[in-house]
């Protein structure tokens, strides 16, 4: 096997004697996928029902001075409140992503790449869970955000995820490694 492509962990063997050792630790990185989307989502749900149910049409509340507040925003769009009018694509968008992972996770072999998936899983299927759930109706609903920074758009533990995930795949991608556990030089 060449270097550039010789998975981590794995002596430089023949690809026949290779195979039986890979097959474990897919299993084992799928499980870490999973367990980090639920943990995400499990985190995510609970925060928002206690900001729905203690928070909302309440006063903010102030946790940092007035660097950082928490205050119950209910949010039909994107980042930012942008793009009111396409929550339905947005919905379709979170279940795709959902998918998309769902199929890569096959493959999947490297533990840091599954917590990167892991993140975008979880916090996907949080934001979504809303859009389909909440009002004004099913696969247009609002989702809840409750995080205020100062001089900055408020936002949930499920936009968290996806942004960490996201970051963590960008550098996954800039230092070569795959979702396969394989390097590569370019």
């Amino acid at each position: 096997m060449a270097e550039a492509e010789r998975v981590i962990g794995t002596p430089d063997v023949d690809d026949e004697a290779a195979a039986p050792a890979e097959r474990p630790k897919g299993r084992r990185r799928i499980a870490a996928l999973f367990t980090v989307a639920v943990v995400a989502y499990l985190l995510d749900l609970g925060s928002k029902m206690l900001v729905v149910a203690r928070l909302e049409h309440h006063e903010p509340i102030d946790v940092i001075g007035d660097l950082l507040r928490f205050e119950a925003v209910r949010n039909p769009g994107a980042a930012f409140g942008m793009g009111e009018a396409f929550t339905v694509i947005f919905t379709v968008i979170a279940a795709t992503v959902i998918v998309v992972i769902a199929r890569l996770a096959r493959k999947l072999y490297s533990l840091p790449w599954a917590i990167a998936l892991g993140l975008l899983l979880g916090g996907a299927l949080g934001n979504l869970t809303d859009r389909i759930f909440r009002s004004p109706s099913p696969f247009q609903g609002a989702v809840v955000d409750f995080i205020a920074p100062a001089h900055f758009a408020v936002f949930n533990l499920a936009d968290s995820a996806i942004v960490c995930g996201g970051i963590l795949i960008v550098l996954l991608s800039f230092r070569g490694l795959d979702p396969d556990g394989t390097v590569h030089k370019d």
